[in-house]
């Protein structure tokens, strides 16, 4: 799994022809998240507060 980058606890990872629109992932403890590249809206998933 590509990860970009780590922080804080959380994960950032991008899949190669994954899905439009173009997005990462966000992976906080049991929690994923998919935000939207150009907009930064969650488009599925959800992270705590603190996360996000």
């Amino acid at each position: 799994m590509p990860e970009i980058s780590r922080f804080f606890g959380i994960i950032i990872r991008m899949y190669f022809g994954d899905h439009s629109p173009p997005h990462f992932h966000a992976i906080y403890q049991d929690d994923t998240a998919e935000y939207d590249i150009n907009t930064l809206e969650v488009i599925r998933g959800k992270l705590p507060n603190r996360a996000h």
